[in-house]
């Protein structure tokens, strides 16, 4: 399934509602990397070996959105709050001072409820193309709230995924990527809510609790984050678009706006060196120190 050598080694951080497993490289300032919905951490393998070469301390998450190989508690609360607030308590109990978050897809929506309930844990943050406002989910791919209210959806769903070209319909991962994932990725990301009925359990509870009155509430409170914000948007992002992107960079009293050419909304796939030396150009600017 997933481990991808080049993020490091692992380890297991508790947190409310079960433990989270993360993989850590690279020694310096913090940079947290925070993934979406059917995809794990090995999501930034071609992100993070850059970052930390550049003399970055970089922890990559593993949250409970259906790539996760270690299940959460039975009764966990995996609604979109209740995430972003495990994504603090990450900060918290790794000792992480104000880290740099760079978030893509879901993880970009859990990272703006932290912004606006516990932004004062954050440093700067890196939003690539995700969901935002009125789109969380975005149109393409609210139907995985309704169907997983029906008994079994989270199996037929992964089911699904067994045949490759499944995956590059648009209702999977078709438009979030230039060119197919590989193999070794695919599995990583489908592994587990294939063979594990409590990744599955937890995939559904999350998927049931997408709402956008979520991000909604959160975009009021985002003017009160005064941190750094870069957003690095997709130039071909057919699901999140790039209006999101304008809107978030007017309330955010601190923010700038670059496209990331030849990519979808999978940034650090299509586009991971460029991603890279996006991150840590702006972890290096004197203005975006965290002290």
């Amino acid at each position: 399934m997933s481990r991808f050598d080049q993020l490091g080694k692992s380890g297991e951080v508790p947190v409310t509602g079960g433990t989270l497993r993360y993989r850590e490289r690279g020694e310096g300032p913090p940079v947290l990397f925070v993934h979406g919905l059917l995809v794990n951490g090995d999501l930034w393998r071609g992100v993070v070996p850059r970052v930390a070469d550049a003399g970055f301390r970089c922890i990559t998450l593993d949250l409970p959105l259906g790539s996760h190989e270690r299940p959460m508690d039975r009764d966990a609360d995996l609604t979109p709050p209740a995430l972003s607030r495990m994504i603090v308590e990450v900060i918290d109990r790794l000792g992480l001072e104000r880290p740099i978050v760079v978030a893509n897809d879901t993880g970009g929506a859990l990272t703006q409820i932290a912004m606006a309930e516990n932004g004062d844990k954050l440093g700067p943050v890196v939003l690539t193309s995700c969901d935002a406002f009125e789109n969380f989910f975005p149109p393409l791919f609210r139907y995985l709230t309704v169907t997983a209210r029906l008994p079994g959806a989270a199996f037929m769903l992964a089911q699904t995924m067994r045949i490759k070209p499944m995956r590059r319909t648009p209702i999977a991962f078709g438009w979030l990527t230039s060119k197919p994932v590989p193999d070794d990725v695919g599995e990583s990301w489908i592994g587990p809510v294939l063979h594990d009925a409590n990744v599955r359990r937890d995939l559904t509870k999350a998927l049931r609790s997408v709402n956008k009155r979520y991000t909604l509430a959160a975009a009021q409170k985002l003017g009160g984050f005064d941190r750094p914000v870069l957003l690095a948007w997709a130039d071909d992002d057919r699901v999140f678009p790039r209006k999101d992107a304008e809107r978030l960079a007017q309330i955010l009293p601190n923010a700038r706006l670059e496209i990331v050419e030849n990519s979808r909304a999978f940034v650090p796939e299509d586009q991971p060196e460029r991603l890279a030396a996006l991150v840590t150009d702006f972890a290096r600017q004197p203005s975006r120190q965290t002290a």
